[in-house]
């Protein structure tokens, strides 16, 4: 059972609530509920159905393939604010998830029904014009990362990822590991860049962290 404050919260993330008819808010607020994940916690499952579409209020969550070998390839990642063009594009198609999702941190999610989703992309202009504006956003992202992950070099790739992952302090909350599953990689190949790395002070690495010591020669490349 939503609450007021839950509520409130979903709708100072997503201003256009805000602009739905009186009936259309009355059947979004009717049917909207507020799941929360964990750290580590399954969002969706690779062929997995899919009975909502979902809006980030706080938090993040990843979503990625598994390959054969048991590789991560990260598609995209979706922020508070934000919306999982997987949702949409299966929502629209009636088809599973073709990849899966976790939470990176302690993620809190606004969740519209399937139905409920699709009398508002019937019914309400606000609501349809902000998921195809939202949808074409996020597939435009997406082939911006396949063509970086198909065309940029790894040193590219990494400096990018700390740079976008660097808290105000300049530190990276993750494991080489992970580091290496956000930039198509393998744990042995971002652990010797990153030494190359901390070697001629670009970074600092630190136990479950990497510290960002030099942000301009990171975003200029400086990275031989």
């Amino acid at each position: 059972m939503q609450t007021a404050h839950q509520i409130e919260r979903w709708i100072e993330r997503f201003p256009l609530v805000r602009n739905f008819s009186a009936s259309h808010l009355q059947i979004a607020r009717g049917n909207v509920h507020f799941p929360v994940l964990e750290s580590g916690a399954i969002a969706y499952e690779l062929q997995g159905a899919c009975a909502n579409y979902l809006m980030c209020i706080d938090g993040r969550t990843r979503v990625f393939r598994m390959s054969e070998t048991g590789r991560e390839m990260l598609i995209y990642k979706v922020g508070a604010g934000g919306t999982c063009v997987l949702t949409t594009q299966c929502l629209l198609s009636g088809g599973g998830f073709p990849a899966q999702s976790v939470a990176e941190a302690r993620t809190e999610l606004a969740a519209l029904p399937a139905d409920t989703f699709r009398q508002l992309m019937r019914e309400s202009d606000e609501f349809r014009d902000f998921v195809l504006d939202d949808y074409t956003k996020l597939l435009t992202a997406v082939f911006d990362l396949v063509e970086e992950v198909a065309f940029a070099p790894l040193e590219q790739r990494l400096a990018r990822r700390l740079l976008v992952e660097a808290d105000a302090d300049g530190i990276v909350w993750k494991t080489h590991q992970q580091l290496a599953s956000d930039v198509g990689s393998v744990r042995e190949v971002v652990s010797r860049l990153l030494g190359e790395w901390a070697d001629t002070g670009l970074v600092e690495i630190r136990r479950g962290q990497v510290q960002v010591m030099d942000r301009a020669g990171l975003a200029a490349g400086r990275l031989n």
